[in-house]
């Protein structure tokens, strides 16, 4: 019997490790700073936004807007304030953890994304590809 608990023990407590790094990572969002009459958001929303939330970085990080007219809301926290639009920033329960400023091209546009999300271990698949990446 105690044989047979302590392998339940083992079992339940490897379950918990193996969650905990999902449970830590929290809810992540990619926040678009943007404002009206910004050529280039208008450039990203016309070349990326179509297929953002088709990818894999679309569904590891869904696309949250902010006007940055407007006060930022309060369930965000950056390090410092958005100057440039559009600004992206890589959200973690609400806390900034990276940023890209500017808009570089759509080709730039997803290795640098790539990179913020590897960078803060936030997995997702490339685009066309079938293996997670950041594990």
């Amino acid at each position: 019997m105690h044989k047979r608990l302590t392998s339940l023990f083992h079992i339940v407590a490897l379950g918990l490790v193996m969650a905990l790094p999902m449970a830590a990572r929290g809810e992540t969002i990619l926040m678009m700073a943007e404002e009206p009459g910004c050529i280039w958001c208008a450039a990203w929303n016309r070349d990326v936004a179509p297929i953002y939330d088709k990818t894999g970085e679309g569904a590891a990080a869904p696309l949250r807007r902010v006007d940055i007219t407007d006060p930022i809301p309060d369930d965000i926290t950056l390090e410092r304030a958005i100057n440039f639009t559009p600004t992206f920033v890589l959200l973690i329960d609400g806390t900034e953890m990276s940023r890209l400023e500017g808009y570089p091209g759509e080709d730039f546009f997803w290795g640098l994304l790539g990179m913020m999300l590897e960078r803060n271990g936030v997995a997702f698949e490339l685009r066309g590809d079938t293996q997670p990446r950041a594990q």
